[in-house]
C-alpha cells in the first residue's frame, strides 16, 4: 500500500511539474476571425478551448467584420498592436506580406512542418511569395457548374466540362419555357455576374492582367468567350438574371445548367426551409440532389487544361505575434483540430489540406462526414456520391483567380469592381456591337480603370 502511495505521489509530482512548465511557457494569443455569426463563433471558441487544454496557450477569439478587416489590420499594424493570428481572405495575402503585417517565414515553416504536398496546390499557389508563403491556407470553395445529370444521361451527353460540351447540352435540352438550357448571369451590377464571367474567361485562359500589370485581352480567345457567353445567355430566360433566378429555375426543374457556389449543396437536398427545391411537392425531398451533377473545372478551346474559380481563406501569422505559440495554434487548427475548423460551415469550407503523409485523404474523408444544412442536417457523403465529392474538393487543386499568379490581384480587383466587363459583355449579348468591336471596347475600358 505504501509503495502504491509513493508511486501515486511521484506521478502527481511529475504531472504538477508538467503543468507548471506549461503555465510558465503559456502565451495569451489573440485570434481575429471574420466568421462572426454566433454559431460559427461558438465552434471556434470550443476549438480554442481544446487547443488551450492541449498546449497551455489561451486564445481569445475576436470577431471582426470582413468589411472592416483591412482598415483594422492597417491601424493595428501602425500601433504595433496586431493580433497573433488573422483568418483572412485571399485579397490580403500578398499586400499584407509586402507591407510587413504578416510573418511569411512563420507561415512557410508551418506549411513545411505539415507537409506542403498535403495542401491543394491551387491554394498554395495563390499565397506564394518569392521565398515561401504569405499565409497558411485554411479552407476554400470553388464555383460550380451545376447540371441535371439525369437528363444528360438520358440524352447520352458528356458532362459540361468544356465550352463544347455545354453548348451540345444546350442544343439537346433547351426547350423553353419547360426547360431552359442554361440560366446565365446577365445583371451587370451584381457581383454574381462578375464571378461567373471571371470563371468563364479563366476557362479559356483569358485575363485582363499579366506579370506587367494590366494587359490587352487576347482577341481570338476573347471572341471565343463572348460567343460562348452569348450562346448560354440566349438559352436563358429574358431579363436581368442573377443568382436568385438561377437557383429558382433549377430548383423548379426548369433549368438544365446553372453556375453557383457550393452553398447550394444543402439546399438542393431540402435541408433549408427558406430555399426548398420545388421540383416536386415535397420541399424536404432529396430527389433533385440525386439528379444533380457538378463540374468545378471546365475549359474553352484556347485553354484545354481549363480552370476552376476558387475562393480561399488563410491563417496569417502576424509580425507582432508570439510566434512559436501562434505557429502551434495554426498547426493544431490544421491538424488535430482541422475537423472542427471545417465543421464551422462544411458546405463552404472545402478541405485545402486533404490529409497527412500517413493518410493522404484523411481530412477529405472526414469532411464528407460533416453535417450540412440549416433546418435539417445530413453529411455531404450521404447526399452525394464519392465521385461528386472528389470533384467538389478537387477543384481547389487547380483553383485560379485573375492576377494571383502574377502578383496583380489588386489590379484585377479594380477591373472586376468597375463592372466594365459585365457592361460590355451585356451590350454584346444585346447586339450593340459585334465580337471584335467588343474586344476593342473592353481593352479601352480596362486600360482606363484606375
Amino acid at each position: 500500500m505504501l509503495l502504491k502511495t509513493k508511486s501515486m505521489l511521484r506521478i502527481g509530482a511529475a504531472s504538477a511539474l508538467i503543468l507548471s512548465a506549461m503555465a510558465a511557457n503559456a502565451e495569451e494569443l489573440r485570434f481575429w476571425t471574420t466568421e462572426e455569426q454566433p454559431e460559427r463563433l461558438a465552434r471556434q471558441e470550443a476549438m480554442a478551448a481544446a487547443f488551450a487544454e492541449a498546449s497551455g496557450h489561451s486564445v481569445q477569439v475576436i470577431p471582426v467584420s470582413e468589411n472592416d478587416l483591412g482598415t483594422r489590420a492597417t491601424a493595428a499594424f501602425a500601433a504595433g498592436d496586431l493580433p497573433d493570428v488573422i483568418y483572412h481572405t485571399l485579397q490580403y495575402a500578398a499586400p499584407w506580406a509586402e507591407a510587413g503585417i504578416l510573418d511569411t517565414d512563420a507561415a512557410t515553416d508551418v506549411i513545411e512542418s505539415l507537409g506542403a504536398d498535403t495542401f491543394a496546390p491551387g491554394a498554395l499557389t495563390m499565397a506564394a511569395t518569392a521565398d515561401g508563403f504569405a499565409s497558411v491556407p485554411v479552407d476554400g470553395w470553388t464555383q460550380m457548374l451545376v447540371y441535371r445529370a439525369d437528363l444528360f444521361k438520358e440524352k447520352g451527353l458528356e458532362p459540361p466540362n468544356s465550352y463544347a460540351n455545354v453548348l451540345a447540352a444546350v442544343e439537346a435540352l433547351h426547350n423553353p419555357p419547360e426547360m431552359y438550357g442554361f440560366v446565365a448571369a446577365t445583371k451587370i451590377d451584381e457581383n454574381f455576374m462578375s464571378q461567373v464571367l471571371e470563371h468563364v474567361f479563366l476557362a479559356n485562359g483569358v485575363s485582363p492582367v499579366g506579370s506587367g500589370g494590366v494587359q490587352e485581352l487576347d482577341e481570338t480567345a476573347t471572341i471565343e468567350v463572348l460567343e460562348f457567353y452569348k450562346a448560354i445567355a440566349e438559352a436563358s430566360p429574358p431579363g436581368d438574371l442573377y443568382w436568385d433566378q438561377s437557383r429558382s429555375l433549377y430548383f423548379s426543374g426548369n433549368a438544365a445548367m446553372i453556375i453557383w457556389s457550393p452553398f447550394i449543396l444543402d439546399e438542393l437536398a431540402g435541408l433549408r426551409d427558406s430555399a426548398p427545391p420545388t421540383i416536386n411537392d415535397d420541399p424536404t425531398s432529396r430527389d433533385l440532389a440525386a439528379a444533380t451533377g457538378i463540374v468545378t473545372t471546365f475549359s474553352g478551346p484556347s485553354n484545354p487544361d481549363g480552370a476552376a474559380w476558387g475562393d480561399v481563406r488563410y491563417f496569417g501569422i502576424t509580425s507582432d505575434a508570439s510566434t512559436d505559440a501562434a505557429m502551434e495554434f495554426v498547426e493544431y487548427s490544421m491538424n488535430q483540430g482541422y475537423g472542427s475548423t471545417l465543421a464551422i460551415a462544411p458546405e463552404g469550407k472545402f478541405p485545402v489540406r486533404r490529409g497527412t503523409a500517413d493518410n493522404p485523404t484523411e481530412f477529405a474523408d472526414l469532411w464528407a462526414t460533416l453535417d450540412v444544412g440549416v433546418d435539417r442536417k445530413a453529411p455531404l457523403g450521404e447526399l452525394y456520391d464519392a465521385a461528386m465529392i472528389e470533384e467538389i474538393v478537387g477543384g481547389l487543386d487547380v483553383a485560379q483567380r485573375w492576377g494571383v499568379a502574377d502578383g496583380q490581384l489588386s489590379a484585377a480587383s479594380k477591373i472586376i469592381n468597375s463592372q466594365v466587363i459585365n457592361r460590355f459583355v451585356r451590350e454584346y449579348i444585346d447586339g450593340e456591337r459585334d465580337a471584335a468591336a467588343t474586344v476593342t471596347a473592353l481593352n479601352e475600358a480596362i486600360a482606363a480603370v484606375e
